[in-house]
């Protein structure tokens, strides 16, 4: 029989940290340019499925305020779009430590 998992996973943290990572790599296919929430959106469907505009909002501003990656919010057009920076690549290309509240994978290579 197995034993009961010691420790509850919350499956909105994991869901919210996995979005992070999955928008940190969007935004690296879309270097050097930077891209619109909503191509972001489309990326990501495919892995999540339920992921609305809001939720990407959600964590591009988090990712912002980890100095990952610039958002552009304009009164005009009600779009927001976001361009990575140098650290965010360096993260996703495991050149430094990923904090926790980002679910980059383990390096494998």
């Amino acid at each position: 029989m197995k034993e009961p998992c010691p420790v509850p996973v919350d499956i909105e943290k994991a869901r919210r940290e996995e979005l992070r990572w999955l928008i940190l790599r969007a935004l690296y296919a879309a270097r050097p340019i930077g891209t619109t929430e909503t191509i972001i959106k489309n990326a990501i469907e495919p892995v999540m499925l339920d992921i609305t505009l809001l939720e990407i909002r959600r964590e591009l501003d988090y990712l912002e305020d980890r100095e990952l990656l610039a958002v552009e919010r304009s009164r005009a057009v009600p779009v927001w779009s976001a361009k990575i920076n140098r650290l965010g690549v360096d993260l996703v290309e495991y050149t430094v430590p990923c904090d926790p509240g980002i679910a980059r994978p383990e390096k494998w290579w």
